[in-house]
């Protein structure tokens, strides 16, 4: 998929020297950030998300080098083919929606992203478990939406019973369609849950 290229060629390391302190999550997130904005500072950046102000400064150069931003006295904000990427990002990935704690989730702070038309992919949601965990997440959650109802993949038993509510919320905020997928983030904080649930719906992207 190439935007998923152009979004792994910001994050990646293009000169000798230390990786970037950014990752995917942290691109799409600054994306999306330029985008409800429409113009912004790096000041403002670096607080939205939570990155120094020379990682932001790399980001950024990152970004323009792709060509995705431009840069002007006012601040930053989405070039044309920025915009057309964040545009298909988004018929892909939807914006986070936080949720409540529920039998579903593993820590205080819990996001939602949906993915589209990729459960026929997910096996057991443990690829997805994995990759939060190892952005710094407490752990992920992975539904799939079929029949007008979200089943946990491999789970027989209803364990979805005591978190009706919860399914409510979902189907409610993010409006799935069959063969949708749901990743719920888990983490001590909004931010990290939120990059939890970002990089494990990358990672169902890229199988």
């Amino acid at each position: 998929m190439e935007l998923l290229s152009i979004i792994e060629e910001v994050a990646r390391k293009i000169a000798p020297g230390r990786a970037p302190s950014f990752t995917e999550a942290h691109v799409i997130r600054a994306l999306e950030t330029i985008d409800t904005r429409k113009i912004v500072g790096r000041m403002r950046l670096s607080r939205e998300l939570e990155l120094g102000e020379g990682a932001v400064r790399t980001l950024v150069k990152h970004l323009k080098r792709e060509k995705l931003v431009e840069i002007s006295r006012q601040g930053i904000t989405l070039s044309e083919p920025g915009e057309e990427l964040f545009l298909r990002l988004r018929r892909h990935i939807s914006e986070g929606v936080e949720i409540p704690q529920s039998p579903l989730t593993t820590g205080s702070r819990n996001v939602a992203v949906l993915v589209r038309d990729k459960g026929h992919v997910v096996q057991y949601g443990l690829e997805q478990r994995d990759a939060a965990i190892r952005a710094g997440a407490s752990g992920a959650t992975t539904l799939v939406f079929s029949q007008n109802e979200l089943s946990i993949p491999g789970v027989k038993e209803d364990v979805l019973k005591g978190a009706s509510s919860v399914c409510d919320i979902l189907i409610s905020n993010l409006n799935p369609q069959e063969n949708d997928v749901i990743i719920i983030g888990s983490a001590d904080d909004r931010r990290t849950a939120e990059f939890g649930a970002i990089v494990s719906a990358l990672k169902l992207l890229k199988q």
